[in-house]
């Protein structure tokens, strides 16, 4: 009898083990359609340049900005691809933190992006978190062991919403995509901030972005954008905050960021995140 439950067990070990590696095909595949449609999207109508000329249209605070990140007649980029690494907790009432590694891939002519990110869990374990927004379509995907799905949702207004307001705050890793000609508007505030408004496939998003006296950004604020909180979505006041500024692929990027919702007009951050590598493909 004892000889048989081996048997069983070993059988029933190799079975899951299988289902796991038909489970992660699966997702890679999901993940691999998403990229592939996004950096496929890009055609050669998208070459260009920086219009430095432009800059005067612009708030005094952003024109200083560009000049500080970007170099004159800087081609504007085509695709970003970023490596990141850091810490990160799935809701503001919870102490625990968990480490994660992403690959992210960015296409700002066609504003859509893929994040791709293993989340470390106990005994060993971990989750991908795929988030993308392409097409004014935003998604979420959760699998456990990178194989099994376990929540997901996609093309729904808010999270559309709230994938767009992504996009723009993160675009001080791809700095080309908030000028003007790639459809930016800007509108002064004072002389430290600007907002930014970007409308895509019928969904137009705000941000106010903070500079400091070098023209940097440090701090990205929106009064309401959408997240998922007990089981639903809702506005919620939401900040950003970049440092480390380096000059990477010609262009100079904050290497550190993170992120949290207000909460009793307190910032509770919720993503701590390190930029480990990043480049980039010009548009020619």
């Amino acid at each position: 009898m004892g000889k048989w439950i081996l048997v069983a067990l070993g059988v029933i070990a190799i079975g899951s083990a299988i289902a796991v590696l038909f489970g992660r095909a699966r997702e890679t595949a999901k993940a691999d359609r998403i990229k592939n449609t996004l950096v496929s999207s890009v055609s050669g109508s998208f070459a260009g340049v920086v219009d430095f000329d432009s800059f005067i249209d612009l708030p005094p605070s952003v024109a200083r900005y560009f000049r500080h990140v970007i170099g004159e007649s800087q081609k504007l980029i085509n695709t970003a691809r970023i490596r990141q690494s850091g810490v990160l907790r799935t809701s503001t009432i919870t102490d625990t933190w968990s480490s994660f590694s992403a690959c992210q891939v960015v296409v700002p002519p066609v504003k859509g992006f893929i994040w791709n990110a293993k989340v470390d869990m106990p005994l060993g374990t971990h989750v991908r978190v795929l988030d993308s927004y392409s097409g004014g379509v935003g998604a979420g995907r959760v699998s456990i062991l990178s194989a099994f799905a376990v929540a997901s949702d996609a093309d729904n207004p808010a999270l559309n919403s709230g994938a767009l307001h992504r996009y723009v705050a993160e675009a001080v890793w791809y700095p080309t995509a908030l000028l003007p000609q790639s459809g930016i508007v800007w509108s002064a505030i004072d002389d430290r901030s600007a907002r930014a408004t970007l409308t895509d496939n019928g969904i137009t998003v705000s941000l106010e972005f903070r500079f400091n006296d070098l023209g940097e950004v440090v701090s990205v604020y929106s009064s309401g954008r959408f997240g998922r909180f007990d089981g639903g979505y809702k506005q919620v006041p939401w900040e950003g905050h970049f440092r480390d500024y380096q000059i990477r692929g010609d262009v100079r990027i904050p290497c550190y960021g993170e992120v949290g919702w207000y909460e009793d007009d307190t910032l509770q951050l919720v993503w701590k995140g390190n930029l480990m590598d990043v480049q980039y493909q010009f548009r020619y």
